[in-house]
């Protein structure tokens, strides 16, 4: 997204005795410079590009994804039966990692009021019927579409009178 005016800034201020750290992502290749007609990897000027770390990453494991959701119950003093574990794993996988793990204090909510120490699949069911990831909140509001209170109706916005009668 950024343009050659931009780099120059940068490198202006990576000269400065108060460097400041810069952290950028791409996954771009081999692409144009912006404001320029140049082409080169990330999209960088090659004057900033040899003043750069390039860390490569690639995505977690499913060894990896476990011992992150194991190490998260350890930190929350929560206790998982083997079959919870699997779910949640394969769970962060097809979702994302942060929402398998937020599902882990709200499966022991679920737990503890069924009176019991280890979170099963049944209450991550529950904790997944009760919270939506990412991807099944933008099917939802794809879903109802044109029925929510502030969205158009009509080709009218709504008054606040209409408002009022909830």
């Amino acid at each position: 997204m950024l343009d050659i005016e931009c780099f120059s800034f940068l490198n202006r201020a990576l000269e400065s005795d108060l460097s400041p750290l810069v952290i950028m992502a791409s996954n771009r290749g081999m692409a144009r410079i912006r404001g320029t007609k140049f082409r080169s990897p990330h999209g960088l000027p090659m004057d900033l590009l040899d003043r750069v770390l390039i860390v490569s990453t690639k995505p977690y494991e499913v060894e990896d994804v476990e011992e992150i959701v194991k190490i998260r119950c350890q930190e929350e003093d929560v206790q998982l039966t083997p079959e919870a574990l699997s779910v949640l794993t394969s769970m962060a996988q097809q979702t994302t990692l942060r929402y398998a793990l937020n599902l882990i204090a709200c499966g022991r909510v679920v737990a503890r009021k069924r009176k019991s120490e280890q979170v099963d699949v049944e209450d991550l069911r529950r904790a997944y019927a009760y919270f939506m990831d990412e991807k099944r909140s933008v099917q939802w509001l794809k879903e109802q579409a044109g029925s929510l209170v502030f969205e158009e109706v009509g080709g009218e916005r709504m008054d606040d009178e209409m408002m009022d009668t909830r």
